[in-house]
């Protein structure tokens, strides 16, 4: 695999492809009216659902908690982090369906699920240079959000769950409910904790600066 870490310009890539509308009805057929069956997760903000459009295409799709403000607020986060950034090894968004009462994010499906399945399972075995690979292609990701990108994303909550594996086993960061987009205002920030009970991370002061 190529692990060249020279990081795109922002610029020279091609441009955005047009969302496609895609609707509440169009997701509930997609998934079979949101199947238990098709569940592949549950998290604080939203569940996870597996399902297939009307062309053929498998999708995930991550319905928010509707009785819940912070999620939200994390729907929101997300769509304004995931619409502008574009990296082999970011989980890439597809659309979103919004209304009163449904909030929703269509994304690529990783077929070989979450890196913690892969860890924590009897059934699932990784060799070193997979390992490997992993990390690199994670760290290519967090290269690109910190450095490659017009506005700096700390990612916040990085851990094996929010790291999915596609087809040829190629890691992509997902999950940025709780994502930070740095401005020239935020170019310093006060040490706090953020992010899951055994997997978070401190971020220091000056730890993002204008260069």
């Amino acid at each position: 695999r190529n692990t060249k870490t020279e990081l795109p310009i922002q610029e020279n890539l091609p441009p955005l492809p047009e969302w496609r509308r895609i609707s509440y009805h169009d997701l509930a057929q997609a998934t079979d009216g949101f199947s238990e069956s098709n569940l592949l997760g549950v998290g604080s903000f939203g569940s996870v659902y597996k399902g297939t459009l009307s062309t053929g295409k498998t999708i995930a799709v991550k319905v928010f908690h509707v009785n819940q403000d912070r999620a939200f607020k994390s729907f929101d986060i997300e769509c304004e982090v995931l619409r502008n950034i574009r990296h082999r090894n970011l989980v890439k968004i597809i659309s979103s369906c919004s209304n009163v009462e449904f909030k929703a994010l269509v994304l690529e499906f990783m077929s070989n699920g979450s890196l913690e399945k892969w860890l924590y399972s009897h059934d699932h075995f990784l060799n070193v240079l997979q390992r490997l690979n992993i990390v690199i292609d994670i760290a290519l990701a967090l290269e690109y959000l910190h450095h490659g990108h017009t506005l700096p994303v700390v990612h916040c909550d990085i851990k094996p769950n929010n790291i999915l594996l596609d087809t040829d086993m190629i890691a992509h960061l997902g999950d940025f409910g709780i994502a930070k987009l740095l401005g020239e205002e935020d170019s310093t920030i006060q040490t706090k904790t953020l992010a899951t009970i055994g997997y978070i991370i401190w971020i220091r002061r000056n730890c993002f600066y204008k260069r």
